[in-house]
């Protein structure tokens, strides 16, 4: 038994999903013996959500991956790091030099966000290899508002936020923070705060195809027909200019493009939108007229306004209505977080800058642009199949899954087959990594020290935390950044016998040359306590907004000062930062991009068109993210979470009984899941969770297979994404639903 003398206390930041909450790891010897919710973390206060208790099942999994895979004679089998590096180097290279470097396709997915290490060092292998076939999540989730965020402020983080605890009216639209605490904002505990916001007199309303946890607790619910959300938002937009309701307020003066948006959306009555989105015309009217009239307020979109035909012009509306009423930049409106480190919006000059493109190259065979330098992971089975110039025949994912998180993972998993050689740095052997020639093993999450990169730009309230590892790693298993150094090595000549320490100095000092030119050496000397992702963690936030300049500001941040503060350092509740945040050529905010404007008579050919009778949505669970955490015991228990949501008038009209199979049809595709009658559904929608289906062969997720669910994604259409930016069409798809024959 655990005594007092023989426990050790660690703060750590979980990692993993989006909140990012702080926690108290109890431990003995090498064993995780306690978890629990950090009240004096700043940012999280104590609060914690069932995933972080998994972390001690996550370190613990049998089968975690402890040792390199090398694929022999159909086999994966275990072997040394030399030698996984050694047939690395034996055939990556010869690929290269044949082929070039568009014939070697890199994907990384989400857990990289959740690692420094994965996340930085990943960008140091990009640029090594210099291929233009880079893939990763993004474009399954949040591309289309990374991209409207880069069109009007200028970067692709640069994403207005609700600033939740000072608002007196939210309005949530396609997004379920009670599950996810936040998406592309980072809030843990959003159910207090939803809380506290009622407790002071303001109003939470949600609109969504199905009545989810967010719109339990909500004032007001209405439901809206999936993938609709662009013509409900246009037409609330024209609401507020044909009430002489648009108001700028302290924003007006780093405004430009009002005039053109009026002018975009005189189409979109509120009459003709109604009939497409399900939502009455009186009801929008009001809805506009709420949203202009609350003392402060702000509107929310998230996944399910990406995941459609329509996401980037989705993600621009909504944008729309919080600057049309006055909401940017404003207390209890939306806000720009301002991140200690790794923000463009917070480095060179401010309120100007080159904003953002697209289309610097394209898909060599769909010709889908490329956005925040990826092309659509989509396109990456195409990308492999079809001969020719610029083929793909050699793959390195990087804590990615797209066989189960992409559309058609069937035709993918044939693709994999189909290449030179792929290398995957992961955790498990997947239904992605199944495929691999070479598995890298990458550590436990305990094993390493862990700074957020990209959710401080995300986060409700700006804060500083770093939490360092709670084990040292196994003796011998290199750490994630050094399995990417290993590859960034060899795909640039140096071999597998590079030494990855002396690379990685000599990276960091190119590094600190650009940033401080003839301080340079007294730059790196200031940062020699560090090495690898820490050092970068130093340099970016002694550079920052908040830093110490390495020295000039002594009470500036460094690493050190935040590894001598367990929870972190509290930096203060969102502040306005117009015109600072800006990064646009003109300087300023962009309200009608000409991208934008140009694709919006797409939607309006459409919003006359009758909607399918039956179409499919996701959904999210606050007990899973993605498909990576269905093998952990403590997620993994109680009732089956992946099934098919039917309305019972639905269900009624088709023959489903509550409990039965339901077959589940596109076309050619099917996949079958048991029904849960629901009240909740909106009529002529079902809904099945995303990132199931562990049933595939060769695939080691032993708790998984017991319960694998039905793939979603299994009955998507690869060939559908939102054209600006690529992102996939996950949610709205026309399906046909009927009872599963016996015997399946």
């Amino acid at each position: 038994m655990p005594t007092p003398d023989t426990v050790r206390s660690h703060y750590r930041i979980c990692p993993l999903c989006e909140a990012c909450c702080g926690l108290e790891v109890r431990t003995e010897g090498r064993r995780v013996v306690g978890i629990r919710g950090l009240d004096a973390d700043p940012f999280s206060a104590g609060y914690v959500c069932p995933k972080a208790y998994a972390l001690k099942d996550l370190h613990d999994d049998p089968d975690r991956l402890r040792t390199p895979l090398i694929k022999r004679d159909g086999r994966r089998v275990p072997a040394t790091w030399d030698e996984a590096f050694a047939e690395i180097d034996r055939r990556l290279p010869p690929l290269l030099a044949e082929h070039g470097r568009d014939a070697v396709a890199l994907s990384v997915g989400n857990p990289a966000a959740h690692k420094m290490g994965l996340l930085l060092y990943f960008a140091r292998l990009a640029r090594a290899l210099g291929t233009k076939n880079v893939f990763s999540a993004s474009t399954l989730d949040q591309m289309p508002k990374q991209l409207q965020s880069g069109l009007m402020y200028g970067h692709w983080l640069s994403v207005a936020l609700p600033d939740l605890p000072r608002t007196d009216l939210m309005l949530v639209i396609g997004a379920n923070p009670m599950a996810s605490n936040g998406s592309m904002w980072t809030v843990p505990d959003f159910r207090g705060k939803a809380k506290a916001l009622r407790a002071r007199g303001g109003r939470l309303v949600v609109i969504d195809p199905r009545r989810t946890e967010t719109a339990e607790v909500a004032d007001e619910h209405h439901f809206i027909r999936p993938g609709a959300d662009v013509f409900l938002l246009a037409a609330m937009v024209r609401t507020l200019f044909d009430e002489d309701l648009v108001r700028l307020g302290r924003a007006a003066d780093h405004v430009a493009g009002v005039d053109a948006v009026r002018d975009a959306v005189a189409g979109f009555t509120p009459e003709r939108a109604a009939a497409r989105c399900g939502i009455g015309a009186d009801t929008i009217r009001r809805l506009a007229r709420q949203l202009a009239a609350a003392p402060r307020a702000c509107v929310y979109g998230r996944i399910g306004t990406c995941t459609q035909a329509y996401g980037t012009l989705a993600s621009w509306l909504i944008d729309v209505l919080n600057v049309l009423t006055g909401r940017l930049d404003e207390p209890g409106g939306v806000m720009f977080a301002k991140a200690p480190a790794f923000a463009a919006n917070t480095a060179g000059p401010p309120g100007r800058g080159r904003g953002v493109s697209t289309g610097r190259h394209r898909a060599r065979v769909s010709g889908a642009p490329e956005v925040f330098g990826e092309l659509p992971i989509n396109a990456l089975a195409e990308e492999i199949e079809t001969a020719g110039p610029g083929q793909v025949r050699a793959l390195i994912t990087v804590a990615s899954n797209p066989v189960l998180s992409a559309p058609n993972g069937a035709r993918l998993a044939r693709a994999l087959d189909g290449l030179d050689f792929m290398v995957s740095l992961d955790i498990y052997l997947n239904e992605t990594t199944r495929h691999a020639d070479v598995v890298l093993p990458g550590l436990s999450p305990l094993e390493e020290g862990h700074y957020d990169i990209a959710f401080p730009q995300l986060s409700w309230r700006n804060q500083a935390r770093y939490s360092a590892a709670v084990f040292e790693p196994p003796v011998g298993h290199l750490p994630d950044w050094q399995s990417l150094l290993k590859l960034t090595a060899i795909v640039r000549g140096r071999g597998a016998g590079a030494d990855v320490q002396a690379l990685d100095d000599e990276l960091a000092a190119d590094d600190v040359r650009r940033m401080a030119g003839d301080q340079a050496d007294s730059v790196l000397q200031s940062v020699g306590r560090w090495t690898g992702p820490e050092r970068l963690v130093d340099l970016a936030l002694r550079s920052g907004p908040h830093g110490d300049r390495f020295g000039v500001v002594p009470d500036g941040l460094t690493l050190a000062r935040l590894a001598d503060t367990p929870g972190g350092i509290d930096l203060g509740e969102l502040q306005p930062r117009l015109p600072e945040v800006l990064r646009t050529p003109s300087g300023r905010v962009e309200l009608a991009p000409p991208l934008l404007l140009a694709d919006l008579p797409r939607a309006l050919a459409d919003l006359d068109a009758p909607s399918p009778p039956m179409v499919i949505i996701g959904r999210r669970d606050v007990r899973s993210n993605n498909s990576w955490m269905h093998n952990l015991p403590t997620l993994a228990k109680g009732p089956q979470r992946c099934t098919l949501l039917v309305h019972p008038d639905d269900a009624a009209r088709l023959g489903l009984a509550d409990g039965a199979l339901a077959r589940i049809r596109r076309g050619d595709a099917h996949i079958e899941a048991p029904v849960a009658l629901s009240t909740a559904m909106m009529p002529g929608v079902v809904s099945l969770p995303h990132g199931w289906g562990h049933d595939l062969p060769g695939v080691r997720l032993g708790l998984a297979a017991e319960r694998p669910g039905a793939n979603l994604n299994a009955v998507l259409d690869e060939s559908q994404m939102d054209p600006l930016s690529g992102n996939a069409v996950l949610s709205g798809v026309a399906v046909e639903v009927m009872p599963a024959p016996p015997g399946g």
